[in-house]
């Protein structure tokens, strides 16, 4: 069952094309789709999951990966 999500939202950085990686809260954490496929399939964070999966994209922005 997918998660519940309130509204999703992009980056405003987001080209018009629908390319996007699309954001959501559920009530344990965040979800994430993709723009093109909303029914496609969703990934889902816990929070201390969703904050270390930051870090680490942070982390490898830093390293110019």
């Amino acid at each position: 069952m997918p998660p519940k999500v309130t509204s999703w939202r992009k980056s405003t950085h987001s080209s018009s094309l629908g390319n996007c990686v699309e954001v959501g809260r559920t009530r344990g954490g965040v979800a994430v789709r993709d723009s093109k496929d909303p029914g496609g399939g969703t990934l889902v964070f816990s929070g201390p999951e969703w904050r270390a999966f930051l870090a680490r994209i942070r982390d490898r922005a830093h390293e110019g990966i």
